[in-house]
C-alpha cells in the first residue's frame, strides 16, 4: 500500500510516499480501506516535532479519516465488510489502509455524506462538543464568541453553538472566508484585521460581553478577549495557531469572575469514559441533522500531502483540507 512516511522531523518537505505492507487486523481490530483523510494543524506540528504527542520515527501522519471496512479481526461484532466508517488514529491515517480498534468509537458514515466530508468530522466535532457542552456548558441565548472561525475547529463550534441556541459572533481575518462562516450559521462576523473586535462584541451583546469565548488562536487574541468577556464568562483554550501561548493578567479574571478552561477533547475522553460514550451517542444524531457537517475548501491526492500541509500553514483553508486516496 502507499502511505505517507515521516522519517525525520521538519517542514512538510520531509515527507515521502512509501510502499508498505497492508496491515492485518488483530483481535478486536478492523482494517479500513481509506478513501479520504483530513488535515489538522496538529498533523503539521507533529511532523515538525512541536506537538505534545511525539510518535517514534518513522511514523505515518494523520489523525482522522474515512473509508470502507476491508476486513474484521477476530472477535469484532457490529460491523461488516463494506461498511463506511469514520475513524481516528494518533497517528496513522495518511495511507491507503489503516487498522483501528473496534472499541475506539468508530462511527458509520452519515447518509448522504461523501468520504471527504466524513473524514473531516471527527476532530473538529469532538473539540467543539467537548468545549461547548462538556467544559463550558453553553446555554440557549448566551453569547458565544468563536475565534479562528474560518478553520475547521472554529467552524464546527459556530455550527454547534447555533444549534444549541446561542448568539454566535465569529472572527477571522478574511472577508470572503467569513461569508462562508456566516452561511454556516454565525449571527455576526468580524474581520479582526480591519475591526477591533473588543468594542464590537460588547455592542453586539448590549454591553454585557461574551458568555463563552472559544479560542484556537491564542496569543494576543486570547489576551484581548478578556476585555470583552461577560461577568462569569468561560474562556476556552483550544490551541495556539497564532504561534504561541498567552500571558494572562489575573486582574481581569478576578474582577469578572472568569473561568479559563483548557480543552483537550481526546485526552478528556480517555480519562473520563462517559464523555467518549456521549460522543458515540450524540455524534450520529447530530450528523444526521447536518450539525457540524464539514465545509471542504481544498482537496489533494495523497502524493501532494506536503502541498496540503502548506495550505494549512498558510491559512488558505476555509473549513478543512482533505487528502483523497
Amino acid at each position: 500500500m502507499r502511505a505517507v512516511l515521516c522519517e525525520a522531523l521538519g517542514d512538510p518537505s520531509v515527507l515521502r510516499i512509501a510502499e508498505l505492507p497492508v496491515p492485518e487486523p488483530k483481535a478486536g481490530e478492523i482494517l479500513i480501506r481509506v478513501h479520504a483523510a483530513s488535515l489538522n494543524f496538529p498533523d503539521v506540528l507533529m511532523v515538525a516535532g512541536g506537538y505534545q504527542h511525539k510518535p517514534a520515527l518513522p511514523f505515518i501522519p494523520g489523525m482522522e479519516a474515512a473509508g470502507e471496512i476491508a476486513a474484521l479481526g477476530p472477535g469484532v461484532t457490529g460491523w461488516a465488510v463494506g461498511d463506511g466508517v469514520i475513524f481516528g488514529k494518533r497517528p496513522g491515517c495518511f495511507a491507503e489502509y489503516a487498522v483501528a480498534a473496534a472499541d475506539s468509537q468508530p462511527m458509520k458514515v452519515p447518509a448522504g455524506w461523501s468520504f471527504a466530508e466524513a473524514s473531516a468530522f471527527r476532530v473538529a466535532a469532538t473539540t467543539a462538543y467537548n468545549g461547548l457542552v462538556h467544559r463550558a456548558g453553553l446555554k440557549r441565548r448566551e453569547v458565544l464568541l468563536v475565534h479562528g472561525a474560518t478553520g475547521g475547529v472554529g467552524m464546527a463550534a459556530v455550527q454547534l453553538g447555533k444549534h444549541l441556541g446561542a448568539q454566535v459572533i465569529a472572527t477571522g481575518g478574511d472577508d470572503a472566508k467569513l461569508e462562508v462562516v456566516r452561511a454556516q450559521g454565525a449571527d455576526f462576523v468580524i474581520n479582526y484585521r480591519s475591526t477591533d473586535f473588543v468594542p464590537l462584541v460588547k455592542d453586539l451583546s448590549d454591553g454585557r460581553g461574551a458568555d463563552v469565548i472559544y479560542d484556537p488562536v491564542g496569543g494576543e487574541t486570547f489576551e484581548r478577549s478578556l476585555r470583552c468577556a461577560a461577568f462569569g464568562g468561560r474562556l476556552l483554550v483550544i490551541g495556539f495557531t497564532s504561534g504561541g501561548p498567552s500571558t494572562l493578567k489575573s486582574n481581569h479574571i478576578l474582577i469578572k469572575c472568569l473561568s479559563v478552561i483548557g480543552v483537550r477533547a481526546g485526552e478528556h475522553a480517555r480519562h473520563h469514559k462517559p464523555f467518549a460514550d456521549d460522543y458515540a451517542r450524540e455524534f450520529p444524531r447530530l450528523a444526521a441533522q447536518g450539525v457540524m457537517r464539514p465545509h471542504i475548501s481544498h482537496r489533494f491526492p495523497l502524493e501532494r500531502v506536503a502541498d496540503a500541509m502548506r495550505v494549512v500553514l498558510e491559512r488558505k483553508v476555509v473549513g478543512k483540507a482533505v487528502l483523497e486516496i
